[in-house]
């Protein structure tokens, strides 16, 4: 069995050959899968993918068409898949559903602490000899109501760091959440939204979601709170938040994710001309911090991915139920 690797970096190459079982060949291209990346898939029988790699129907019916019978997702999210499509033409698909949450979870309270304290700019001011403190200013933590939305596997994991640190959460979500009985409160978004000194998005990005933060829901957020994403950046209309961010209806924003970042993301640009002009307008704020995807960048969640990417593959090889395959309605 051979498989091609789409959006391969060195680490992605790292913990697969790891995971990799003896007959069962990679790949790797570094190439973001679209039609015209389609023919590198030749002579493979599976396609490895990750979040901004394309899989509409065109894709799907060329990789069909060379032979590819199994798309395998190493994410959760699947938002960037025509499932429908791809149940038609027979194809296997699967992702990993859940990988280390806590990794997440841990990267959202990660931005908040830093774009709360200041201390990206406290660093960059001691490095240069900078001592002083003006500018600094943040607020405790401890007391704070936090707003998680989405109290799927990372939202839960989410909740209980909050709830760790003597902050009030309240969670929305239009499913039961009973095992965050004693550290959350069930709240209705608009609740989330206009009670929260911080709302963190854990959703994921379906029809019903793309956009929920836009100019109305920004209205209704607490002036001055802050917003953060590390789910998907189609949850946010970034136009919006840049005009809550000029009128201070947005106190802040830190964002692991960004609607258009596929064309920007896992790649370095240092030398190149950003011509986003959205993305290079959120950098002139002061008050955004934005990181390249990297909430589930650990150790423990690599290795979760390419054991259940494999896991996945075994499961389509030996025509077994996977209970990981993607949805088809």
């Amino acid at each position: 069995m051979k498989i091609a690797v789409y959006s391969a970096q060195p680490y992605d190459r790292r913990f697969l050959d790891e995971a990799r079982a003896p007959g069962i060949e990679a790949a790797y291209f570094s190439d973001r899968l679209e039609l015209d990346t389609v023919p590198l898939a030749q002579g493979c029988a599976a396609v490895c993918v990750f979040v901004n790699d394309l899989l509409d129907a065109p894709v799907l019916q060329a990789l069909h068409a060379l032979g590819v019978r199994a798309v395998l997702l190493r994410c959760a999210g699947f938002n960037n898949v025509d499932v429908k499509e791809g149940a038609r033409l027979g194809l296997f698909m699967a992702r990993v559903p859940a990988y280390a949450p806590e990794a997440v979870a841990e990267h959202a309270l990660a931005l908040v602490m830093t774009l709360n304290r200041r201390t990206h700019r406290a660093y960059a001011r001691v490095r240069e000899g900078n001592f002083a403190l003006d500018g600094l200013l943040g607020m405790t933590l401890h007391g704070k109501t936090v707003g998680i939305v989405g109290a799927g596997q990372i939202g839960a994991a989410a909740a209980r760091i909050f709830h760790g640190m003597g902050c009030k959460v309240l969670v929305s979500d239009p499913a039961p959440t009973p095992r965050l009985d004693g550290v959350a409160e069930r709240a209705s978004l608009d609740a989330a939204l206009s009670r929260s000194d911080i709302v963190s998005l854990h959703c994921p990005l379906l029809d019903a979601t793309r956009h929920m933060i836009n100019t109305a829901s920004l209205t209704r957020m607490k002036r001055g709170a802050m917003l953060v994403n590390t789910s998907r950046g189609g949850l946010i209309d970034t136009a919006a938040v840049i005009e809550a961010l000029k009128s201070g209806q947005l106190g802040a924003l830190a964002i692991d994710v960004y609607e258009q970042e596929s064309t920007l993301f896992f790649q370095d640009h240092s030398s190149d001309i950003i011509t986003d002009d959205v993305f290079q307008r959120l950098m002139t704020f002061p008050n955004v911090l934005v990181t390249g995807h990297q909430g589930f960048f650990t150790v423990e969640a690599m290795r979760e991915i390419a054991a259940v990417t494999f896991s996945n593959l075994a499961c389509h090889m030996q025509g077994s139920p996977c209970a990981n395959a993607l949805p088809t309605t």
